[in-house]
């Protein structure tokens, strides 16, 4: 967007009412079906708004993620990494937008007090979508593209519910703009959706196996005593999820795979050692961890496991096991979708466990 432009749209908080009535946001429609602008005669599939204006495309996700939409439990290894705050997406065809658009700016150049600066931002605003000189040098829109109906859709932003920061949530703040349909984004505009962003929204939403460690002793265990600890292959495997997004000429999908790579334990006290002494047990060939305890191990050292060197009294130890996850994805419909490394992922469950002494009998 041309500078001049941007800087009188962006100079009245009545103005910035009006735009924000045209960008999109993901409140409580993550996991929705997909849903996008109407062209003429087409099926009604859901998700219009109170004005019956078909609303975006909107991303859904399957696979192993969170219900409902909500945030999944992985924690990023790098904390410097987060998923993205926004992004561009198709908003509408030009025929919906036209209705949508020139119906909220017309509601605000006629509301009380709209007048002064605010008036006439409001009006280049409207100039940029009717007029294709558009504003100064930034070329415009004749009749909100409508010609074009059913050949490209314009995008608007889309905030990220899950990001806290609302400065970081509404920094996608461009006006929405038109992309024939097969057709890349402009340059420009670099949150435009891409696999990528999509495979680090499939990583936000991504739900890990809540698997528990197998002990031996399980639970209950004696102060000096090793205790052995493993994961079977058969219920520790690579887990993934998907994000889609489609609307018409525009399909883009990724997919985030998880593959457990370690197994990490704190044993909730100082006071004990853990097996290795890093307590980082690695993933063995065959996809388990550790080795099951068998009788007859009970004198020798468990490749992963822990010992506790004293009693815990009348109450327990907070056993920590924290699975380490590779994590890639891969992506198809667009430009970078080829895929790559994301950062690895961890995932841990607490378990109670209760330490004993060991009671000697002196005759």
């Amino acid at each position: 967007m041309n500078r001049s432009l941007r800087t009188l749209l962006g100079a009245s908080g009545a103005l910035a009412i009006a735009i924000s009535t045209v960008l999109l946001t993901a409140t409580n429609s993550a996991a929705e079906p997909v849903d996008y602008g109407k062209g003429d005669g087409a099926e009604e599939t859901g998700g219009s708004d109170k004005n019956g204006i078909y609303a975006a495309a909107r991303i859904t996700y399957s696979g192993s993620v969170a219900k409902g939409g909500g945030t999944g439990n992985v924690t990023p290894a790098d904390v410097n990494w987060t998923p993205p705050p926004c992004w561009y997406a198709p908003y509408l065809g030009a025929k919906d937008f036209k209705e949508k658009m020139s119906k909220d700016i017309e509601g605000q150049l006629n509301a009380p007090g709209m007048g002064g600066h605010a008036g006439a931002a409001l009006s280049e605003l409207q100039r940029h979508y009717e007029d294709e000189y558009g504003w100064t040098d930034t070329p415009g829109y004749k009749d909100y593209n409508v010609e074009n109906d059913g050949k490209g859709m314009f995008w608007a932003a889309v905030e990220n519910p899950d990001e806290p920061d609302l400065l970081k949530r509404s920094s996608c703040n461009d006006l929405p703009f038109w992309v024939e349909n097969g057709e890349a984004p402009p340059p420009q505009y670099e949150q435009a959706i891409t696999p990528q962003i999509l495979a680090a929204l499939a990583y936000q939403h991504m739900e890990l196996p809540d698997t528990e460690v197998t002990l031996a002793p399980e639970a209950v265990t004696k102060v000096n005593l090793p205790t052995w600890a493993w994961l079977d292959k058969a219920v520790f495997d690579e887990v993934q999820a998907t994000a889609a997004i489609n609307a018409p000429g525009f399909n883009l999908q990724a997919t985030t795979t998880a593959k457990p790579v370690a197994l990490k334990l704190q044993p909730g006290t100082e006071d004990a050692e853990t097996y290795p002494a890093s307590g980082e047990c690695v993933i063995n060939a065959d996809g388990s961890i550790g080795e099951p305890y068998a009788k007859g191990k009970a004198d020798k050292t468990p490749p992963c496991g822990l010992k506790y060197l004293r009693s815990s009294g009348n109450g327990t130890f907070n056993l920590q096991a924290t699975i380490t996850w590779e994590i890639t994805w891969t992506g198809t419909g667009g430009a970078g979708g080829a895929g790559g490394d994301l950062p690895n992922g961890t995932f841990g469950n607490d378990q109670a466990i209760t330490v004993q002494e060991i009671q000697a009998v002196n005759r």
